[in-house]
């Protein structure tokens, strides 16, 4: 049994923008996706427009991050519960690890990076409780793993692009 409670991120940059008034400013704001899934099977998703106007690809999809990990994280905990009310551990392991899957290096750096550095400093303080979650402390041992996803194979991109049939399916 699969029992991986995982996470695929994406954003769209300025999704809208020269598709719709390019003066108005919720055509330059970025879109946020993102899937959940337990075992391989989606079971909760999002697509919606972010509130800040970001100013880069790697600030969009760093801000996804933030947002998809403000849910996952208490979905984690009710896993983790309820993994132990069924007894389904599959090893002596207190914890199953989550993968969170990225396909923006920009944004996994950002991430992974413990400080802020003079290119991320501007990004919003409330979206960098991430860099803790990937860079724990020595006496915590993180529940979750980044890792870079190929775009072709991001899930989460149904939610931020539109796709060709092709894509679609593939996904």
């Amino acid at each position: 049994i699969d029992l991986s409670l995982d996470c695929y991120v994406d954003a769209d940059f300025t999704g809208l923008w020269k598709h719709e008034d390019d003066q108005d400013p919720v055509c330059v704001r970025s879109r946020t996706g993102y899937v959940m899934t337990m075992g391989g099977c989606p079971i909760h998703w999002t697509s919606k427009l972010q509130t800040e106007i970001a100013l880069s690809t790697t600030e969009a999809e760093f801000v996804a991050l933030a947002q998809a990990m403000r849910e996952f994280i208490p979905m984690r905990r009710a896993f983790d519960d309820m993994l132990s009310a069924f007894h389904l551990r599959q090893d002596d392991s207190p914890t199953v690890k989550s993968t969170i899957f990225e396909d923006n290096n920009g944004a996994i750096s950002t991430a992974i990076t413990p400080k802020m550095t003079s290119r991320t400093k501007h990004i919003a303080v409330k979206y960098h409780f991430v860099k803790q979650l990937f860079n724990p402390s020595e006496s915590l041992k993180s529940l979750f793993q980044l890792v870079k996803i190929d775009t072709l194979s991001q899930k989460a991109n149904v939610f931020t692009k539109g796709l060709g049939s092709d894509g679609f399916h593939r996904i």
